[in-house]
């Protein structure tokens, strides 16, 4: 059940502003019958200003009134028809103690996925094309100290967002009509 936008302050302006019964004004928010009773005693939820859902579109003033004077009436959320907000990241924050980590990713997936572009290296790794150029011409500051890591180990990313920038980066071969290259075989472990 999809929820009115802030359910408790919702709530606190539902108690304050309309005559609904505890149950109604539950049910619309998702909460729970006495939690609603303990906001209208000031147990609960102090401070906290209220929030008009007529105001902000979330509710009609008419089913508003439909319910006061029906206390079997339930409130319906109005469905908008604006599309939902997609979900974008910002930049990518690499803590001070992994950012020496983030050659050694970058060698790795320059390594082992040569189908990913710069773009999708530095937005896995958060990095700039620069430094992805410098480590895959070894004219990075600190080459010589370079060992391919895997990023996802290194916390770098996530195994998630590289099996998907590795699919994206197949399709687009395929796409191309280009093959998809193979992943070299894993390493013998040479500590062993």
């Amino acid at each position: 059940m999809t929820l009115p936008l802030m359910p408790k302050a919702t709530a606190v302006w539902l108690i304050e502003k309309t005559a609904l019964t505890f149950t109604q004004i539950a049910d619309f928010c998702g909460m729970h019958p006495l939690e609603v009773q303990a906001i209208a005693d000031g147990e609960v939820a102090q401070g906290i200003v209220g929030y008009d859902p007529v105001a902000n579109s979330q509710v009609t003033l008419a089913d508003v009134r439909r319910c006061e004077a029906d206390s079997n009436g339930r409130l319906k959320l109005i469905i908008t028809t604006l599309p939902a907000p997609k979900r974008l990241r910002g930049a990518r924050y690499t803590p001070v103690a992994k950012r020496n980590d983030r050659p050694d990713g970058i060698a790795f997936l320059l390594r082992n996925y040569p189908q990913l572009s710069e773009l999708q290296v530095g937005k896995l790794l958060g990095t700039t094309k620069e430094t992805i150029q410098k480590v895959r011409e070894r004219s990075h500051w600190n080459s010589a100290n370079i060992k391919p890591r895997d990023p996802v180990i290194l916390g770098l990313c996530t195994q998630t967002d590289l099996n998907a920038a590795i699919l994206q980066a197949n399709e687009r071969l395929q796409r191309e009509g280009r093959a998809v290259p193979l992943p070299p075989p894993p390493e013998a472990d040479e500590a062993a």
